[in-house]
């Protein structure tokens, strides 16, 4: 995406940032399983897409990095699915 693009559509998605060329938004879930429960659902979204995040977890902390490694920077694909992780941390 272009920078002002990048731009308007981060706009639309609450609390992420775009941080070293990828869009990257933490989510607390209250304790370990909530974590694992809460990175479950994004791994089988992520496979139904056929696009996956990097991941990072702490006990009650996923943070996700969503980039287009082979693009080379961040796409529509990596929008649409910062969205989808929104719907599914619920």
């Amino acid at each position: 995406l272009e920078s002002s693009e990048l731009e308007a559509e981060v706009g639309k998605l609450p609390g992420w940032e775009v941080r070293e060329g990828a869009l990257e938004k933490s989510y607390k879930r209250g304790d370990f399983n909530g974590s694992m429960a809460f990175l479950n659902r994004i791994a089988e979204a992520a496979d139904a897409a056929d696009h996956h995040p990097d991941v990072s977890i702490s006990w009650d902390t996923v943070t996700l990095r969503w980039v287009s490694h082979s693009a080379g920077g961040i796409t529509d694909a990596d929008v649409r699915m910062a969205g989808k992780s929104d719907e599914l941390a619920g």
